[in-house]
């Protein structure tokens, strides 16, 4: 059998070839564009900031921070970008909602990696990795590229900290981000005690090295005392008129249970606060 060629069929099945690879892309490219709305807003809101509803308020938005965390809703977009926008025209921010969209970034808690959940810092507009229980907008899908320039702000104690800024992919989901509960041989109430006397989180040694010390201090007072009750009862009972040798050394060994517990509980307080 004669097997025909038909003129320019390479040509054709690139053509083909082409037209599929496009539809492909077209399809993937939908996948992952934002679905976006029109929102009102009180104050100028730059392209991926991070934004929440108004308080009281359905359709008017602001800059998120960590105060506003609770009434997270998306990321504003350019209305270009959105694979579908719903606006009256007197709107001033289109917000994404769903999909994927590009949002400004802090490392204030730490360097952003894929799949971290990302939530609202202390800098209006600009999400943060979220390190404890709070609601997020959703997931990054890579790692930011931070800028060369230190930025600065003020923290809750009125401390200036420096930050950078990038911007990363985020599939928005907004959700409450729960923190696993860490492994700890120490109890949660001694941990909180612990806590509360620093001023700040205590890591697991200093707490064993000051739950010793103070163990070590109990046994040493429970037995000055057991000891001077003992032999003052012994004393007296051996010979009632030694009573006022019997106050001296209860006198001299409370001082001694005194300063056996002064100093150690200035141990702890140093080795809790300092290490």
């Amino acid at each position: 059998m004669t097997k025909h060629k038909f003129p320019g069929g390479h040509f054709l099945y690139t053509l083909i070839a082409l037209v599929a690879l496009s539809f492909v892309a077209t399809q993937s490219t939908s996948a992952l564009t934002a679905l976006s709305q029109g929102y009102a807003s009180t104050e100028p809101v730059s392209l991926g900031a991070l934004v929440s509803l108004k308080k009281n308020s359905n359709d008017t938005v602001e800059p998120s921070t960590t105060a506003t965390s609770n009434s997270i809703i998306g990321v504003v977009v350019n209305e270009d970008s959105s694979l579908l926008s719903v606006s009256d025209g007197s709107t001033q921010a289109q917000v994404a909602t769903s999909g994927v969209a590009n949002l400004i970034v802090s490392d204030i808690n730490g360097d952003i990696e894929l799949g971290d959940q990302i939530t609202a810092s202390p800098i209006k507009g600009v999400g943060m990795k979220a390190t404890s229980n709070a609601k997020v907008i959703g997931i990054s899908q890579s790692s930011p590229a931070y800028d060369s320039k230190p930025h600065e702000y003020t923290n809750e104690s009125g401390n200036k900290e420096s930050f950078r800024l990038g911007q990363v992919p985020i599939v928005i989901s907004v959700s409450y981000y729960t923190k696993s509960p860490e492994k700890t041989v120490i109890p949660p109430a001694l941990q909180n005690i612990a806590n509360a006397v620093a001023g700040r989180k205590v890591s697991t040694l200093p707490i064993l090295v000051s739950a010793a010390i103070f163990v070590i201090m109990l046994v040493a007072v429970v037995s000055i005392i057991y000891s001077m009750i003992r032999s003052s009862i012994i004393s007296i009972g051996r010979n009632p008129m030694a009573q006022s040798a019997v106050y001296r050394d209860v006198i001299q060994l409370s001082a001694l249970v005194i300063i056996i517990m002064s100093v150690s509980l200035i141990a702890i307080y140093i080795i809790l606060t300092k290490l």
